[in-house]
């Protein structure tokens, strides 16, 4: 039976202490998405993680300081890790041999809720995965999901 999952980016906005993902992550961006993937009634929910590559809602973490996105140097915050081109394939080959063992890739019904950076990696290995938030900056992202 087909199942539902969708796909949650990391966000840099983070508590300062030990938590369950889905808590550690603060920003009202990160906050929208889980609401908007708890209405869709999904067999499961993950966060695409910089450094954890794919994690359970519930799994507990360190605050870390890793993305795959470009950050302009002006708006780093010190000891921002951001992944390579490189370290970006080896993300996204981790991400899906996560996900294989947790879900049917090639038959599994994927929403994702990130920027480019975290789908490139993956979207060529998984058929049918919708993104909802194409096109969308970050205003319009936290609007269309609250509103849906």
């Amino acid at each position: 039976m087909t199942k539902k999952i969708i796909l949650i980016a990391c966000v840099s906005k983070k508590g300062d202490k030990k938590a369950k993902a889905k808590d550690l992550y603060i920003s009202q961006l990160f906050k929208s998405s889980l609401a908007f993937a708890n209405r869709q009634n999904p067999d499961k929910i993950f966060i695409l993680s910089a450094l954890h590559n794919l994690l359970g809602i519930d799994e507990e973490i360190e605050p870390y300081n890793v993305t795959l996105c470009n950050v302009p140097k002006a708006k780093r915050k010190p000891g921002l890790k951001i992944l390579t081109s490189e370290e970006k394939i080896n993300w996204g080959e981790k991400v899906l041999e996560q996900l294989s063992k947790q879900t049917d890739l090639q038959n599994d019904e994927f929403i994702i809720l990130a920027g480019q950076e975290y789908i490139k990696p993956i979207i060529n290995n998984i058929p049918n995965l919708k993104n909802p938030l194409t096109g969308l900056g970050l205003g319009k992202r936290v609007k269309f999901l609250n509103e849906n």
